[in-house]
């Protein structure tokens, strides 16, 4: 008898503990159930934020291109380069969000992007083209003087291209040249578009605050510039080691290459590798005038924030360019 009860007590105790678990089980299947759906709302509240706040920006950038119609040079100037910084936060609002958009939404929003970007370029090329450098080269004097972009052509020079009219002395710079010091003085380079092109192991210095600075083809140089006005363009450089402040930095096909940088936008690059950046250590004594004449704001350096157009991981930073370290940085820089 006393057998029979006992095997009774452990048969309901069993039981007991079955209908406990099946209980608990139920429980913890409802809470996944309920955390699925939180998780599930949490996203779709996050893809409308997303495709509002896009469709809101991309709505601010088509009114700025269309303003661009029937502008003045000066107006157009400034709105491109404001578009240019809202399509580089666009394009980073975007890489923050891809985890959250579903694949049709992703291909959509980045051929959203693409489009913005081919109108920037469209109207730029109509409003703004390219300025057209022509260089001629003299031949090596006593002196050593540099060969340069001419300011005054004579009638001889055939190969100097004036670009919407724009006289020729709004044009300067250095080409072709290799192991050479080459310097430009403020009154020379003063609001002035500076092409320095085909340089190899050269150290260049440019004092004074020119209007845009263009870097093509540059092979093993160092290279410091002062205040530029609005951006500078880097394309095709190597192995280099560039110092200046601008309004926006714009760095294509160029590896190897460490930039001391004061910027007041964002830096953006493209198809580079192993781009470095630190904060701008170069100095000279009219710089505090030259940084006035510039309108640059000397307390904002963005100088870590780079933008890399070929890297759309969200929260994983691009291999393509790092922070030197600080005990590796450059602080003396004349020879």
């Amino acid at each position: 008898m006393e057998a029979s009860d006992e095997n009774g007590e452990r048969s309901g105790s069993t039981m007991q503990e079955r209908l406990q678990r099946r209980h608990q089980a139920r429980i913890e299947d409802a809470e996944r159930r309920k955390e699925s759906k939180r998780s599930q709302t949490v996203a779709e509240e996050k893809t409308e934020y997303f495709v509002s706040t896009f469709n809101s920006e991309r709505a601010v950038i088509e009114e700025l291109l269309s303003g661009c119609s029937g502008a003045n040079r000066a107006d157009v100037t400034q709105k491109l380069e404001e578009t240019t910084a809202k399509i580089a936060q666009l394009q980073k609002f975007l890489n923050d969000h891809m985890f959250v958009l579903s694949q049709y939404q992703l291909k959509t929003s980045q051929a959203a992007l693409q489009k913005l970007q081919a109108s920037l370029a469209d109207i730029r090329e109509e409003a703004l083209p390219k300025k057209k450098f022509a260089f001629r080269t003299r031949a090596k004097a006593a002196d050593n003087v540099p060969a340069q972009v001419t300011d005054r052509p004579s009638p001889a020079d055939s190969g100097i291209i004036r670009v919407d009219g724009s006289p020729a002395s709004e044009q300067c710079g250095f080409s072709k040249m290799s192991n050479e010091f080459l310097t430009k003085t403020a009154e020379e380079i003063q609001n002035r578009d500076v092409l320095l092109t085909h340089l190899t192991n050269c150290k260049v210095r440019l004092f004074g605050s020119p209007s845009t600075l263009h870097l093509k083809h540059i092979e093993g140089c160092e290279i410091l510039c002062g205040p530029v006005a609005t951006s500078v363009f880097v394309d095709h450089c190597r192995n280099s080691v560039l110092a200046f402040p601008c309004q926006q930095l714009r760095t294509h096909n160029t590896t190897d290459t460490q930039v001391y940088l004061h910027v007041t936008s964002r830096a953006i690059i493209e198809d580079c590798r192993r781009v470095s950046f630190a904060p701008l250590s170069w100095t000279y004594p009219d710089m505090e005038e030259d940084f006035s004449v510039s309108g640059l704001d000397q307390d904002r350096n963005n100088w870590s924030q780079v933008d890399d157009f070929n890297w759309l991981a969200a929260g994983i930073p691009s291999p393509n360019w790092t922070v030197i370290p600080e005990e590796d940085r450059k602080t003396t820089w004349d020879p």
